[in-house]
């Protein structure tokens, strides 16, 4: 099975997004496990910098691409990913004539005197660089296997062609993409222009014919990342190619992303319950397969594990009040798509009153042997997570609690957020009950596995 690499852009130099709505998108990608999340050049101004620096710190799996065009601009970029060990530097160049001269005004010679002087400027700075020959199908055949060739030579990691004028076949641009891979002994990756309706079968007959990457985009002109995905998805094993796209958070991630593109005046969409046009009423008398095929109705494709893992929290819920698609949304982001739980709760009491200082009583399981502790705290929450870190035998500083109703009614369903800081970095964890104690000790237990999940 070949592994194709999955480059998304995150954002132009001339869009409108915020700050926020460009941090959710990268955290989003990275949930997606997309390879590279491509940040376009970092102009002068500090919020740049600052954006760059802060998905730095909720990115930890995918590759942080920066373009550079000069030492200045190298600079720039390194600087703000000081302390990141998952970064590539990334030389875009232009090659067809007029290209050259409109975008670098240079003529071809100079051009092929800057490409190894750019790269390997960049190579001194990164041990990860990527050429991008832009408009590459319009290029003079000579000029573009001389370009790639310096490319190689001056140490870049993998070099992309691109198709930007959108005017071959899907067989005639995977065959043009061949031929220049062949001359090549890194990785060639393409990047395919949807002017004509041809970019998803450009890049996939592209990659039959042995290419490695494809540059894709969450909206606007070029393969689009969950239609790519979806194929690939869909006839990867029939054509051997795979990629690490977390299919599970696919549609869900793509509508959020879709939200936050189309505008939802200032307010996150994670932070905020999804619209569903389904009507789904469960109860604990409705089977697996009734429950798995709705949560496919709420947009999510769950692997074999999470779907017992739902099933399962779905008849605990479901034993108190009848499940509809908010609660269901809730279940599934409270036990699935998860780590492997250390530790799990088996039972707890907790005691309140105005005469009565708040204690807890917690039973806890791990590994298969069960683990009590007792302790009494300012309010039942206080007293719950005092508990929780004494069974545990670690402290944990507690950076942000939120509790929020999910569903409206005396039967209410209870969501609690719990974010734990831990050597200075952040880790939250999501619980839901009727009880809304019971969903901030689910809440804590969730966080606290993602810290022993790391640590271990």
């Amino acid at each position: 099975m070949e592994k194709i690499r999955v480059a998304t852009k995150l954002c132009g130099n001339d869009n409108d997004l915020s700050f926020k709505e460009k941090f959710e998108i990268a955290r989003l990608l990275e949930k997606l496990c997309v390879t590279v999340i491509e940040f376009p050049e970092l102009s002068d101004s500090k919020e740049d910098a600052l954006l760059l620096r802060t998905c730095a710190s909720a990115v930890k799996s995918s590759i942080l691409s920066v373009a550079v065009k000069d030492a200045a601009s190298i600079e720039t970029a390194v600087s703000a990913l000081a302390g990141v060990k998952n970064f590539a530097l990334r030389v875009e160049a232009s090659l067809s004539p007029v290209g050259m001269e409109y975008f670098h005004h240079k003529k071809a010679p100079k051009m092929l005197e800057w490409i190894p002087e750019i790269v390997a400027a960049a190579k001194a700075k990164s041990s990860r660089v990527y050429f991008c020959a832009l408009d590459a199908t319009r290029a003079e055949e000579d000029v573009l296997k001389a370009a790639l060739l310096a490319a190689e030579k001056a140490g870049a990691n993998a070099v992309y062609l691109s198709d930007d004028a959108g005017e071959m076949l899907p067989d005639e641009f995977a065959l043009f993409a061949e031929k220049y891979a062949s001359m090549l002994s890194i990785p060639v990756g393409v990047a395919c222009s949807d002017k004509s309706g041809f970019a998803l079968s450009s890049a996939m007959l592209a990659v039959k014919k042995g290419i490695k990457a494809v540059r894709t985009v969450v909206a606007g002109d070029g393969v689009s990342l969950e239609t790519l995905a979806e194929s690939v998805k869909n006839s990867g094993n029939r054509n051997g190619i795979a990629t690490d796209i977390t299919y599970t958070e696919l549609h869900r991630a793509s509508k959020q992303i879709a939200q936050i593109l189309s505008g939802s005046e200032g307010k996150s969409p994670l932070a905020t319950a999804p619209s569903f046009e389904q009507k789904i009423s469960l109860d604990d008398k409705d089977d697996k397969a009734t429950v798995i095929d709705a949560t496919v109705k709420i947009g999510y494709d769950l692997s074999d594990e999470d779907k017992d893992k739902v099933y399962e929290e779905f008849l605990r819920v479901a034993a108190k009040k009848r499940v509809g698609a908010k609660e269901l949304d809730a279940i599934v982001a409270s036990v699935a798509l998860q780590v492997p739980a250390t530790y799990k709760l088996e039972s707890y009491v907790v005691n309140n009153g105005n005469i009565i200082r708040a204690s807890a009583q917690i039973t806890l399981s791990k590994d298969g042997e069960k683990m009590q502790g007792i302790m009494m705290g300012d309010g039942p929450i206080d007293a719950a997570f005092l508990c929780l870190e004494s069974i545990i035998g670690k402290h944990f500083e507690l950076d942000d609690f939120e509790i929020q109703s999910v569903t409206e009614g005396k039967e209410a369903m209870g969501s609690a957020l719990v974010k734990l800081r831990k050597d200075g970095k952040l880790y939250s964890g999501k619980g839901i009950s009727t009880d809304i104690i019971g969903a901030s000790i689910r809440a804590y237990i969730s966080a606290v596995n993602k810290i022993t999940y790391e640590e271990e």
